[in-house]
């Protein structure tokens, strides 16, 4: 018998699903930010929390608000570092249909299309991707080797997504790449090709949405349950959890959710744990506050400065997303909910190169313009950009996404001093112009080949105002010809001004 509240749960639109103790919701605004997490208890929580047995390391840290607010800061290197790289890689991109949420998909939506393509699920279901996830064209060294030449800082590859499968060596799961698929530890070759590198690495984990993911349609649930296949087939009870969502069930998958953490924590040595919304509910404060503990003592013991980083209110106990705790917020998207101002603190965007998260075939790639410009316009305003790709299952990222990154990456090369270590001016822009300052030095980043003259009503004379001693276009040698009134300063530009992408002007106040 397949219990109401499975039922419930399996085949209502994931909006619907039932709801934790009111009391312990506190999220806010026009999104029911908690959806995506499992729907606990607090007594559910408490018994996950007995049933991790791995000990808090020694350390300052303790699990709890006001330990972490007490001990915990922002790393040195994020506020220089501006750029780096994420991505979506898994069993989704062997499919390469619709969206990395090609499992919730597979269900219900797409079934005709996956039993077309595949098979009927009970064939052929989310799991017969694993051997099919071969990467084995994968080379760990020539990303690095791309990530590098594309000006990143930071690489972040997905460890495990919404689906449950583990890209590294794991002794927690036994869906892994190390003893499934592929058969290698991808991200312990990707971390040690990145620092090789001399590139800062972290990794993400959305593997706490996994326990409501799957939405089966009534239809699909019912033939499974009866043919004992595929998401009822016992062997792969741990893989899908559909098959029980009992309390007990959820209690022991949110600490196994802890178990995979401390063993990604311990073994790779992150400098960054980026969790996705599903674990922004307050009922799993206890949860989220023995991981950050555990995290910071190992980084205390090992002299690194690491940062989780979360969205909206996940480590806000406050429920303030300006009053983060032990966290680097990030944002989803450029232009959806990242700041549109300057915003203080430690940030940060996640944003894709194309239209999809995951690879699929038909998706778009933006070109390295408009990524430049998100880029930018995220630095501008205090923040850091992560600029998400979408390989292949074989392990290539393709030629669109490389072509985007190296162009990138050579407007960095010689503009990189206008966005590397710099900090937000007064105000992010004026017009199309684009400002980042160091020290006494301002710079305007006008996007494509702008007009022979430029005006900027922003930098006229005004009571208070420090003077300007030099005007250079950056790569460039000379200094430009300039004209300063209580109107605006106008700059003529040189013919030399003709980046495809962006100019930059050097401007140098007067002490």
């Amino acid at each position: 018998m397949i219990s109401r509240l499975l039922l419930l749960t399996l085949t209502t639109p994931l909006l619907a699903l039932p709801k934790p103790d009111p009391a312990g919701v506190t999220n806010t605004g026009p999104y029911d930010y908690g959806v995506m997490g499992p729907p606990a208890t607090p007594s559910i929580v408490a018994n996950a929390n007995k049933l991790s047995s791995t000990p808090l390391p020694p350390g300052p840290f303790k699990p709890d608000w006001d330990s972490i607010r007490t001990n915990y800061e922002t790393p040195s290197w994020f506020a220089d570092a501006k750029f780096g790289i994420f991505m979506h890689w898994g069993l989704y991109s062997v499919s390469a249909h619709r969206n990395e949420w090609y499992e919730k998909h597979l269900y219900a939506a797409d079934l005709k299309w996956h039993t077309d393509k595949f098979g009927p699920p009970e064939k052929f279901g989310y799991k017969d991707f694993i051997p099919l996830f071969t990467a084995e064209k994968f080379n760990a060294t020539d990303w690095a080797d791309l990530f590098y030449k594309s000006g990143a800082k930071v690489v972040l590859p997905c460890a495990q997504h919404h689906d449950n499968f583990a890209l590294w060596d794991s002794k927690i799961t036994p869906f892994n790449a190390k003893a499934m698929g592929p058969k290698r530890d991808l991200i312990g070759e990707l971390a040690a090709a990145s620092r090789a590198k001399g590139l800062k690495f972290g990794v993400s984990n959305h593997g706490i949405e996994n326990f409501t993911f799957i939405d089966p349609s009534k239809e699909v649930l019912a033939r499974l349950d009866k043919a004992k296949a595929d998401l009822f087939d016992p062997k792969w009870k741990g893989f899908y959890h559909v098959a029980d969502r009992s309390d007990e069930a959820q209690s022991a998958f949110l600490a196994d959710w802890m178990e995979r953490n401390f063993e990604l924590i311990d073994k790779y040595q992150p400098d960054l744990l980026w969790f996705d919304n599903g674990v922004n509910l307050r009922l799993l404060d206890p949860l989220k506050l023995r991981v950050a503990a555990y995290y910071y003592n190992r980084a205390t013991s090992w002299k690194k400065e690491v940062s989780l980083s979360t969205k909206f209110v996940a480590y806000a106990p406050s429920n303030k997303d300006t009053e983060q705790v032990g966290s680097i917020i990030d944002f989803e998207k450029v232009g959806g909910r990242s700041p549109s101002n300057i915003r203080p603190g430690a940030w940060m965007v996640d944003d894709p190169i194309g239209t999809s998260w995951g690879y699929t075939e038909d998706m778009r790639v933006f070109g390295p313009d408009a990524i430049l410009g998100k880029l930018v316009d995220t630095v501008s305003k205090g923040g850091f950009y992560l600029l998400n790709l979408a390989p292949k299952a074989d392990g290539t990222i393709p030629k669109e996404q490389q072509d985007t990154l190296l162009a990138i990456g050579k407007w960095l090369g010689k503009h990189g001093e206008a966005i590397y270590g710099t900090r937000p001016w007064t105000q992010p822009a004026d017009g199309k112009a684009r400002f980042t300052i160091k020290g006494d030095t301002l710079y305007a980043i006008l996007p494509g080949k702008p007009a022979k003259n430029i005006t900027l009503p922003s930098l006229a004379e005004k009571p208070g105002a420090p003077t300007i001693s030099k005007i250079e276009l950056l790569g460039d040698n000379g200094s430009l010809k300039f004209k300063r009134d209580t109107k605006a300063l106008e700059i003529e530009l040189p013919n030399s001004a003709n980046d495809p992408l962006a100019q930059v002007l050097k401007i140098t106040f007067g002490k």
